[in-house]
């Protein structure tokens, strides 16, 4: 397995945000990710969407395996950094496409839809607009995680497209329990790994200021623990500004269609 995984370690120059190369990708990869989003929607019927999302959930389940053994291997020299262990806001598709079609009730599967419709399309964007952690000297983890991020975009579309969201206030209020046990979930692996070496689920560890830039400066002056919960709330609001502006998006292609 080793050699396989270092088979694929071609260098590279990491490419500086905002480059011609950064410009370039995001534009193209936008513009293509809208464009498969709205095709699909249209060729796909409902009924087989949540099918579509488990794909998408396998296929970022084994990018994310073999980025995992590529770090272990390549990166850390056999040792495992739990910087990268695979609980940030932008992996939760990856376990939420895979449990969606085993949701039984169709109320749990629109509230996971929402969520995944409000709170990762905000991580995916915000992950392309300020990309300096994408960025690597090896080709395999610069292109993973641009394309993950642009995967993301093409998933809270897709259901944004499909209607197979709740695109209500109250559907918006059902994904806070969603997300707050998530970062429960994520302040328990940062304690946790603590022994074990760096882990910043989530970007709230107790331990050291948020690596977000904005967050990162509120935390020094202020202390983690204000910009944390800044931090949080931030997200809360981007995804709820996601969640107003597809609610919008279904009233004018409803009057549309009519």
């Amino acid at each position: 397995m080793k050699e396989l995984i270092e088979k694929t370690a071609w260098p590279m120059n990491p490419p500086a945000p905002y480059s011609l190369f950064h410009i370039i990708f995001i534009a193209v990869g936008l513009a293509s990710v809208v464009f498969l989003a709205y095709y699909t929607t249209r060729k796909v019927k409902s009924s087989r969407l949540p099918q579509l999302l488990f794909f998408c959930g396998l296929l970022l389940s084994a990018t994310e395996c073999w980025k995992q053994l590529f770090l272990y291997y390549v990166v850390n020299e056999q040792t495992y950094n739990w910087w990268y262990f695979p609980f940030q806001l932008c992996s939760l598709p990856m376990y939420l496409c895979l449990i969606l079609p085993l949701v039984p009730s169709k109320d749990g599967q629109r509230v996971l839809c929402t969520f995944m419709q409000d709170f990762n399309l905000l991580g995916g964007i915000m992950a392309l607009a300020e990309p300096s952690g994408l960025f690597h000297p090896y080709w395999f983890l610069t292109l993973h995680g641009l394309i993950w991020h642009l995967l993301l975009i093409y998933i809270g579309l897709v259901i944004a497209f499909s209607r197979l969201s709740d695109t209500s206030f109250l559907g918006f209020v059902r994904t806070l329990p969603l997300f707050f046990i998530c970062c429960i979930i994520a302040s328990i692996i940062n304690r946790t790994a603590k022994p074990l070496g760096q882990a910043d689920m989530f970007y709230i560890s107790p331990y050291y200021p948020s690596a977000q830039i904005v967050f990162h400066e509120i935390a020094l002056k202020y202390g983690i623990s204000i910009g944390n919960a800044v931090y949080l709330l931030a997200t809360c609001l981007g995804g709820f500004l996601f969640h107003v502006i597809f609610h919008k998006f279904h009233l004018f292609s409803a009057r549309t269609d009519a």
